[in-house]
């Protein structure tokens, strides 16, 4: 997979360094030149100096190529400029960061649905950690209406009974076992033991109740 990301400020660096992790093909685009040179010199990607929302820089980097593009620049108005550049190399998959949530409609407006705020994006799981304090770690599954939460057992009421006579039901659903370590699909049959880590798919709004039943 090849992945064009726009923008070297902490977001677009530490996306860049996780994806070469998981062995994608990286070009990074940004105007400064010393973050270009620093960037050239510690990452093993592509880096090239210039202006993200020029189509001849587009083409310099094989735009046609790309299965991702990703503006993540702290500015609005030149991440949603390159989208809309990018979009006529017909690239299958067009990311934009957006710090202002009142600028997310002119993104969408022009075809431009994958839009991600990370400020807000990172108030919410802060909002998590404080309202589900015991919760390892969570996804939220399509526009919020559930979420997978890593749990731990230790309610006696269900310590000892069989996975099938606590689950499912119409708040939650336990979705994996983790015996020595390794993520397991639970059978009917297995017996939920004091301490075990769980995952649970639960409804939204069904937390609390859920919470009070496994912990």
């Amino acid at each position: 997979m090849y992945v064009i990301i726009m923008g070297m400020g902490r977001v677009g660096l530490s996306l860049a360094n996780l994806l070469i992790d998981d062995g994608y093909d990286i070009t990074l685009i940004d105007d400064n030149e010393a973050l270009c040179n620093e960037a050239a010199a510690e990452l093993d990607a592509l880096v090239i100096c210039g202006n993200g929302t020029n189509s001849k820089l587009l083409e310099e980097a094989n735009i046609e190529d790309a299965d991702f593009f990703i503006a993540t620049t702290g500015n609005d108005e030149a991440n949603l400029l390159s989208c809309i550049l990018v979009r006529k190399y017909d690239v299958p998959n067009i990311i934009a960061r957006v710090s202002n949530p009142d600028h997310e409609e002119a993104f969408k407006a022009v075809g431009i649905d994958n839009v991600i705020s990370p400020e807000i994006t990172a108030a919410g799981f802060l909002e998590k950690l404080v309202t589900r304090p015991n919760v390892a770690d969570l996804i939220s599954l399509g526009e919020g209406d559930a979420e997978i939460l890593d749990m731990t057992i230790t309610n006696d009421k269900i310590v000892g009974k069989r996975i099938k006579d606590i689950s499912p039901t119409k708040d939650f659903i336990i979705i994996a076992t983790y015996p020595n370590g390794k993520l397991v699909i639970p059978q009917e049959d297995n017996i939920l033991a004091r301490g075990e880590k769980v995952s649970v798919l639960v409804k939204r709004g069904s937390f609390s109740k859920v919470s009070k039943k496994l912990e």
